[in-house]
């Protein structure tokens, strides 16, 4: 559960920026703090500054908050940096993250969160630079980042296809990203994400012949049968 209240300002702040960031660090996240598990804030150009995330990320580490933020989606804006030195559990979007960033989200273990359906939605053409989050190490996870502004995605599926297809990820890198390194973005991998001994048997079986078509398929859900805990959530 994610608080993002620090996405848009409201219009009942409009031109007082400043002091709807002091309304989330000074009222909402001390109400909100025992409802969600994490915080995240947009920093970009178009939102929030560099020094007004610090300040709520800050705020909300020190209420018990786990962290992520959307950062270098426009623009780099130093978002994954501060995401880094704060040890966030994730940056999101990062089309114009640079190598010096990828180093330090590796050093930090910030997951990569990379949402392809947005980038698709705003015709982009900056991709986020998938070969140094390799070369470094840096865990990449696959989202939908579903919302009718910019990724109007209800399909986790797609989002693989489009991952592999746009961003060049293979096949086994997507599956991964939708499974274990998307748990380690939600901070839960220690119970999910992976078919181990101990973790929460949350399975899903596809009635596909290898990872490569389930995601290569455009439309669809070749799902067969599913376990949420070890019991039977669907069957098809």
């Amino acid at each position: 559960r994610t608080f993002l209240g620090a996405h848009w300002v409201p219009l009942e702040f409009k031109y007082k920026q400043a002091k709807y960031v002091d309304y989330i660090c000074n009222s909402m996240l001390p109400q909100i703090h025992f409802h969600a598990d994490a915080c995240d804030i947009f920093c970009e150009s178009i939102a929030f500054d560099l020094e007004q995330a610090e300040k709520v990320l800050r705020r909300a580490k020190g209420l018990g908050f786990k962290l992520k933020i959307h950062a270098e989606q426009l623009s780099n804006s130093g978002g994954a940096a501060l995401a880094a030195e704060l040890g966030a559990l994730s940056a999101d979007h990062l089309e114009y993250l640079v190598e010096e960033d990828v180093i330090k989200m590796a050093a930090a273990g910030t997951v990569a969160v990379l949402l392809p359906g947005a980038y698709y939605t705003l015709h982009e053409t900056q991709k986020p630079p998938i070969e140094l989050l390799r070369q470094h190490g840096v865990s990449m996870a696959v989202a939908s980042d579903s919302n009718p502004g910019s990724s109007p995605c209800l399909s986790l599926t797609l989002m693989m296809n489009m991952a592999c297809h746009l961003y060049g990820l293979t096949a086994r890198e997507a599956l991964r990203g939708c499974t274990l390194n998307a748990a380690k973005a939600l901070g839960v991998d220690d119970e999910k994400g992976s078919l181990e001994v101990g973790k929460l048997a949350d399975i899903a079986i596809w009635n596909v012949a290898s990872v490569a078509e389930l995601c290569g398929r455009l439309g669809g859900r070749p799902l067969y049968k599913s376990f949420v805990a070890g019991e039977v959530f669907y069957e098809a």
